[in-house]
């Protein structure tokens, strides 16, 4: 069973693109990974099937980025950047 998460890059003042990560979400995983890819790395790649610090595997053809007003967390886990690092986000911080 896969951990799916997603990355939540701020793009506009009330604006937050919401990027689907299918598998290996956990966060002992995806926080040493993230930190070889900047936000716009991830914009780009618009959904991924597993994030890595080499690749990023992404599907192809992609869905459209979902947006939201703000970060949300629709699967297991939400990343964020915090001054310069991923985090992961929990609401009501």
């Amino acid at each position: 069973m896969s951990t799916r998460a997603q990355i939540a890059i701020q793009t506009g003042p009330d604006e937050w693109a919401h990027v689907y990560v299918h598998f290996d979400g956990y966060p002992s995983h995806m926080l040493n990974v993230l930190a070889h890819w900047t936000p716009a790395d991830i914009l780009a790649a618009e959904e991924i099937r597993q994030v890595r610090a080499d690749a990023l595997e992404c599907f192809d053809p992609p869905r459209a980025l979902v947006m939201h007003p703000e970060p949300r967390c629709d699967f297991c886990h939400t990343y964020v950047v915090e001054q310069g690092r991923w985090i992961e986000w929990r609401a009501g911080r």
